[in-house]
Protein backbone atom coordinates (compact mmCIF):
# COMPACT_ATOMS: atom_id res chain seq x y z
CA UNK A 1 0.00 0.00 0.00
CA UNK A 2 1.58 3.48 -1.12
CA UNK A 3 -0.40 6.10 0.96
CA UNK A 4 -1.29 9.03 -0.12
CA UNK A 5 1.25 12.07 0.37
CA UNK A 6 0.89 15.48 2.40
CA UNK A 7 -0.14 18.19 0.54
CA UNK A 8 -0.96 21.65 0.74
CA UNK A 9 -1.61 24.75 -1.20
CA UNK A 10 0.37 26.98 1.71
CA UNK A 11 0.83 26.37 5.09
CA UNK A 12 1.74 23.03 5.42
CA UNK A 13 -1.45 19.81 7.17
CA UNK A 14 -0.32 19.06 10.39
CA UNK A 15 -1.03 15.56 11.91
CA UNK A 16 -3.35 15.39 14.85
CA UNK A 17 -1.14 15.01 17.32
CA UNK A 18 -3.68 12.00 19.42
CA UNK A 19 -1.99 12.34 22.89
CA UNK A 20 -4.50 15.86 22.93
CA UNK A 21 -7.60 13.88 22.99
CA UNK A 22 -9.48 12.59 25.87
CA UNK A 23 -9.53 8.81 26.25
CA UNK A 24 -13.13 8.15 25.35
CA UNK A 25 -12.74 10.26 22.13
CA UNK A 26 -9.91 8.08 21.18
CA UNK A 27 -11.69 4.57 22.15
CA UNK A 28 -14.61 6.09 20.21
CA UNK A 29 -11.96 6.16 17.02
CA UNK A 30 -10.53 2.96 17.64
CA UNK A 31 -14.08 1.18 18.12
CA UNK A 32 -14.87 3.18 14.81
CA UNK A 33 -11.59 2.04 13.28
CA UNK A 34 -12.18 -1.54 14.32
CA UNK A 35 -15.80 -1.58 12.14
CA UNK A 36 -13.92 -0.47 9.01
CA UNK A 37 -11.43 -2.59 9.41
CA UNK A 38 -13.56 -5.70 9.88
CA UNK A 39 -15.80 -4.40 7.20
CA UNK A 40 -12.51 -4.94 4.64
CA UNK A 41 -11.73 -8.32 6.08
CA UNK A 42 -14.97 -9.78 5.33
CA UNK A 43 -15.24 -8.27 1.56
CA UNK A 44 -11.31 -9.38 1.14
CA UNK A 45 -12.05 -12.77 2.65
CA UNK A 46 -14.03 -13.46 -0.62
CA UNK A 47 -11.87 -11.66 -3.72
CA UNK A 48 -13.71 -8.73 -2.98
CA UNK A 49 -12.91 -4.86 -2.04
CA UNK A 50 -14.67 -1.73 -1.15
CA UNK A 51 -14.31 0.11 -4.66
CA UNK A 52 -15.29 -3.41 -6.37
CA UNK A 53 -18.49 -3.45 -4.58
CA UNK A 54 -20.06 -0.13 -5.93
CA UNK A 55 -18.80 -0.76 -9.17
CA UNK A 56 -20.87 -3.77 -9.82
CA UNK A 57 -23.40 -3.60 -12.36
CA UNK A 58 -22.15 -0.13 -13.00
CA UNK A 59 -20.73 -1.07 -16.69
CA UNK A 60 -17.50 0.72 -17.87
CA UNK A 61 -15.36 2.74 -15.69
CA UNK A 62 -15.64 6.19 -16.69
CA UNK A 63 -13.15 9.34 -15.25
CA UNK A 64 -15.42 11.76 -13.36
CA UNK A 65 -18.39 9.79 -13.82
CA UNK A 66 -20.42 9.25 -10.06
CA UNK A 67 -20.53 5.92 -9.32
CA UNK A 68 -23.12 4.31 -8.21
CA UNK A 69 -24.75 6.31 -10.51
CA UNK A 70 -27.55 8.66 -8.65
CA UNK A 71 -25.28 8.20 -5.67
CA UNK A 72 -25.87 6.25 -2.67
CA UNK A 73 -28.10 8.83 0.26
CA UNK A 74 -30.09 7.83 3.05
CA UNK A 75 -33.43 10.02 3.19
CA UNK A 76 -33.67 9.53 6.95
CA UNK A 77 -29.99 10.54 7.86
CA UNK A 78 -29.62 12.77 5.46
CA UNK A 79 -25.96 11.04 4.29
CA UNK A 80 -24.64 10.37 0.86
CA UNK A 81 -21.67 9.53 -0.86
CA UNK A 82 -20.35 8.54 -4.56
CA UNK A 83 -16.94 7.42 -5.58
CA UNK A 84 -15.25 8.26 -8.83
CA UNK A 85 -12.00 8.76 -10.59
CA UNK A 86 -9.71 11.86 -11.93
CA UNK A 87 -6.35 12.48 -10.22
CA UNK A 88 -3.42 10.94 -10.17
CA UNK A 89 -1.32 8.72 -7.65
CA UNK A 90 -4.90 6.78 -6.51
CA UNK A 91 -7.47 4.53 -8.09
CA UNK A 92 -10.20 6.87 -6.99
CA UNK A 93 -11.90 8.72 -4.28
CA UNK A 94 -15.51 8.98 -2.22
CA UNK A 95 -16.93 12.47 -1.02
CA UNK A 96 -19.45 12.57 1.62
CA UNK A 97 -21.45 14.72 2.47
CA UNK A 98 -24.47 15.96 4.67
CA UNK A 99 -26.83 17.95 5.25
CA UNK A 100 -28.75 19.17 8.69
CA UNK A 101 -32.15 17.74 8.96
CA UNK A 102 -34.17 20.70 8.72
CA UNK A 103 -32.96 20.60 5.03
CA UNK A 104 -34.28 17.52 4.31
CA UNK A 105 -38.27 18.63 4.07
CA UNK A 106 -39.78 16.70 1.61
CA UNK A 107 -39.84 18.84 -1.78
CA UNK A 108 -37.07 21.15 -0.19
CA UNK A 109 -33.75 19.14 -0.11
CA UNK A 110 -31.03 21.61 0.29
CA UNK A 111 -27.64 21.33 -1.23
CA UNK A 112 -25.34 19.10 1.45
CA UNK A 113 -22.21 19.76 2.86
CA UNK A 114 -18.95 18.39 1.72
CA UNK A 115 -17.55 16.36 4.72
CA UNK A 116 -13.98 15.21 3.25
CA UNK A 117 -12.37 13.19 0.26
CA UNK A 118 -11.14 9.53 0.84
CA UNK A 119 -8.82 8.55 -2.00
CA UNK A 120 -8.16 4.71 -2.47
CA UNK A 121 -5.49 2.63 -3.86
CA UNK A 122 -5.84 0.04 -6.78
CA UNK A 123 -6.70 -2.66 -4.18
CA UNK A 124 -9.72 -1.24 -2.50
CA UNK A 125 -7.76 0.63 0.66
CA UNK A 126 -8.43 3.48 1.71
CA UNK A 127 -4.70 6.01 1.53
CA UNK A 128 -5.17 9.09 2.44
CA UNK A 129 -7.95 12.03 3.18
CA UNK A 130 -8.24 15.65 1.69
CA UNK A 131 -10.63 18.43 1.59
CA UNK A 132 -11.81 20.63 -1.24
CA UNK A 133 -12.49 24.35 -3.32
CA UNK A 134 -16.24 25.09 -3.08
CA UNK A 135 -16.73 24.43 -7.19
CA UNK A 136 -15.36 21.19 -6.82
CA UNK A 137 -18.38 19.80 -5.57
CA UNK A 138 -21.41 22.52 -5.60
CA UNK A 139 -21.47 21.91 -1.82
CA UNK A 140 -23.22 24.52 0.56
CA UNK A 141 -20.21 25.97 2.21
CA UNK A 142 -20.30 25.77 5.92
CA UNK A 143 -17.69 26.22 8.82
CA UNK A 144 -15.11 24.01 9.89
CA UNK A 145 -16.95 23.81 13.03
CA UNK A 146 -20.36 23.18 11.59
CA UNK A 147 -19.06 20.37 9.17
CA UNK A 148 -17.52 18.60 11.99
CA UNK A 149 -21.21 19.37 13.50
CA UNK A 150 -22.28 17.34 10.41
CA UNK A 151 -19.72 14.58 10.50
CA UNK A 152 -20.66 13.31 13.85
CA UNK A 153 -24.24 12.80 12.51
CA UNK A 154 -23.28 11.34 9.42
CA UNK A 155 -24.28 7.83 8.45
CA UNK A 156 -25.67 5.59 5.95
CA UNK A 157 -28.51 2.98 7.22
CA UNK A 158 -29.37 0.87 4.22
CA UNK A 159 -27.98 -1.91 2.69
CA UNK A 160 -28.23 -0.59 -0.77
CA UNK A 161 -25.59 -0.94 -3.08
CA UNK A 162 -23.70 -2.73 -0.52
CA UNK A 163 -23.85 -3.28 3.24
CA UNK A 164 -20.24 -3.42 4.25
CA UNK A 165 -19.60 -0.63 1.87
CA UNK A 166 -21.90 1.77 3.86
CA UNK A 167 -21.01 0.42 7.06
CA UNK A 168 -17.80 1.27 6.59
CA UNK A 169 -17.95 5.09 4.86
CA UNK A 170 -19.96 5.52 8.65
CA UNK A 171 -17.43 3.96 10.01
CA UNK A 172 -14.74 5.94 8.58
CA UNK A 173 -16.45 8.98 9.24
CA UNK A 174 -16.51 8.80 12.93
CA UNK A 175 -12.83 7.00 13.35
CA UNK A 176 -10.87 9.76 11.54
CA UNK A 177 -12.61 12.44 13.46
CA UNK A 178 -9.35 13.87 14.88
CA UNK A 179 -7.99 14.00 10.83
CA UNK A 180 -10.66 15.51 9.62
CA UNK A 181 -10.95 18.16 12.55
CA UNK A 182 -6.95 19.64 11.07
CA UNK A 183 -7.93 19.74 7.64
CA UNK A 184 -10.92 21.14 8.08
CA UNK A 185 -9.18 23.49 10.24
CA UNK A 186 -6.65 24.14 7.40
CA UNK A 187 -9.23 24.34 5.07
CA UNK A 188 -10.79 27.15 6.41
CA UNK A 189 -7.73 29.45 7.56
CA UNK A 190 -6.38 28.69 3.93
CA UNK A 191 -9.33 29.84 1.95
CA UNK A 192 -9.51 32.86 4.46
CA UNK A 193 -5.87 33.85 3.22
CA UNK A 194 -6.62 33.07 -0.38
CA UNK A 195 -10.08 34.68 -0.32
CA UNK A 196 -8.26 38.37 0.82
CA UNK A 197 -6.65 38.41 -2.60
CA UNK A 198 -9.44 36.65 -4.21
CA UNK A 199 -12.72 37.51 -3.44
CA UNK A 200 -14.09 34.95 -5.88
CA UNK A 201 -11.96 31.93 -4.58
CA UNK A 202 -14.56 29.70 -4.40
CA UNK A 203 -15.01 29.11 -7.94
CA UNK A 204 -11.50 29.60 -8.79
CA UNK A 205 -10.33 26.67 -11.17
CA UNK A 206 -6.88 26.80 -10.18
CA UNK A 207 -7.44 25.85 -6.75
CA UNK A 208 -9.15 22.06 -6.64
CA UNK A 209 -7.27 20.32 -3.33
CA UNK A 210 -6.94 22.73 0.01
CA UNK A 211 -5.14 20.12 1.54
CA UNK A 212 -4.77 16.33 2.11
CA UNK A 213 -2.81 13.96 4.59
CA UNK A 214 -1.32 10.20 4.34
CA UNK A 215 -4.62 7.52 5.94
CA UNK A 216 -3.00 4.38 7.46
CA UNK A 217 -6.14 2.95 8.80
CA UNK A 218 -4.68 -0.39 10.42
CA UNK A 219 -1.90 2.25 12.26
Amino acid sequence: MTLLEAFSIGEPVVLPDLAAYDPETLRTCHRAAREALDCQRVLKKVGLNLVGELLKGQGQFVRLEHYPKGDVYDRETVGQYYYHAHRDGEHGHFHFFNRPAKDNRPGKLKTPTHLVAVSMDAWGVPIGLFTTNRWVTGERWRSAEETLALAESFEIDHAWPSWPVNRWVTALVSACRPQLEVLLAHRDREIARLRAEDPKIFENRDIEVIGQIPLDLPA
